[in-house]
């Protein structure tokens, strides 16, 4: 996965205006106690990140 698409599958789950603000503010444990934009910025692979906030948003199979 690129980081393109982690950011629209973002956009689509929380919407284009509050997603990057929620990736730069909400811990996820799964990530070392990191936000989602530190996991990336830090070489996390986006779909290792992506996993993370699909669990911690608990969205349904079909947006994995």
């Amino acid at each position: 996965m690129r980081h393109t698409e982690f950011w629209a599958r973002m956009d689509d789950a929380l919407g284009d205006s509050y997603a990057r603000s929620w990736a730069d503010l909400y811990v996820i444990s799964d990530l070392g106690g990191r936000t989602a934009a530190q996991a990336l910025a830090a070489g996390v692979p986006p779909k290792e990140v992506w996993a993370a906030v699909w669990r911690v948003l608990e969205l349904p199979a079909t947006k994995r």
